[in-house]
């Protein structure tokens, strides 16, 4: 890693519109997902629930998954210089391994890791400088449900001799579908490649298996990891408790999510910046919520934003699935 390392930090992520987004989740209970991920503390506490329960950690099928998805995406990009963008890139584990596919077909690369969370963009950062020559990695912070401009930032960032490939692993759960989808839309140019991936709900019945994978979120580190939000606002573990419930989507899609929401049984008065926030018995704060698709189901939300999918991978355990797409031209 060099000693200093130079972020871009979109508008949506300065300070002013950062406290308004946390005042708008105050008001409506309704926490915005990024504050999930805002401090150091918060992103090793998530990092640490991803190696004990992601499937890409834990499932050696999945991994495997990924690797041919990957290795598919390598060949067929291997004859021109390569700008991976990663929306959403977490720790960046996935990114890497793609990176080091394209290295090992003598690929020229190139990386824009961008995440909300400057702690986890550098932890990307971090991963990806094994692979990529000096120079050749652009980090962003960014919000990607506020940035309206993002086509135009990273028209302007990325090198103009490269294909693109823009990748978003992990994050289609965690957005209201109409709205990150149509910003994945307007980004993808028709000479773009997209790599995303999907959390499905297993088996024939589609119910059933969001009950089934529900211990994937309704766990201790899973409690702990969301809990700190509220606690760190001056919320006492006494004031009530964490219910992880399954519901269905509010628009209509037919998509049905887990939902983890604090539901309190004492009041509790915070402050935040002038403005005062009173919680009283029986008042609850949504803090996370996580669509569970089904390969049909992502094909068709993808074609409605003119997304088309060229190949599927989808994990024995039909648990996840990765997606290579473009928009038609």
């Amino acid at each position: 890693m060099p000693s200093i390392v130079q972020v871009t930090v979109h508008p949506s992520q300065f300070p002013e519109n950062v406290q308004q987004a946390l005042l708008n989740s105050l008001r409506v209970r309704q926490v915005n997902h990024k504050f999930l991920y805002d401090s150091l503390k918060q992103a090793q506490k998530w990092l640490a629930l991803h190696e004990a329960y992601s499937p890409a950690r834990t499932d050696p099928d999945c991994a495997e998954t990924y690797e041919n998805a990957f290795a598919t995406a390598a060949r067929k990009m291997a004859d021109t210089p390569v700008h991976v963008i990663g929306l959403g890139c977490g720790g960046g584990q996935k990114d890497a391994r793609l990176l080091q596919l394209f290295k090992q077909e003598g690929t020229r690369l190139s990386y824009a890791p961008c995440d909300v969370s400057l702690a986890l963009v550098l932890v990307a950062l971090q991963r990806a400088n094994a692979v990529l020559a000096d120079g050749a990695c652009f980090p962003l912070v960014c919000d990607l449900a506020e940035a309206d401009d993002l086509p135009a930032v990273f028209e302007s960032s990325s090198p103009p001799e490269a294909s693109r490939l823009i990748t978003f692993f992990g994050m289609l759960p965690n957005f209201e579908p109409h709205v990150i989808l149509a910003r994945l839309g307007a980004l993808l140019r028709t000479s773009d490649w997209l790599h995303l991936s999907a959390n499905l709900a297993p088996g024939p019945d589609y119910a059933a298996g969001l009950e089934h994978i529900r211990p994937q979120y309704d766990n201790a580190l899973t409690r702990d990891w969301l809990l700190t939000f509220l606690f760190d606002l001056g919320v006492k573990p006494s004031d009530g408790e964490l219910r992880f419930v399954i519901e269905d989507c509010p628009r209509g899609t037919g998509l049905k999510r887990v939902v983890a929401a604090f539901h309190f049984s004492e009041s509790r008065s915070v402050r935040v910046m002038s403005e005062e926030f009173v919680f009283r018995p029986g008042d609850s704060v949504r803090l996370f919520f996580s669509y569970r698709h089904t390969p049909d189901r992502v094909g068709e939300l993808l074609q409605n934003n003119g997304i088309a999918v060229l190949d599927q991978w989808v994990t024995a355990s039909q648990e996840e699935a990765v997606f290579l797409c473009r928009r038609p031209g």
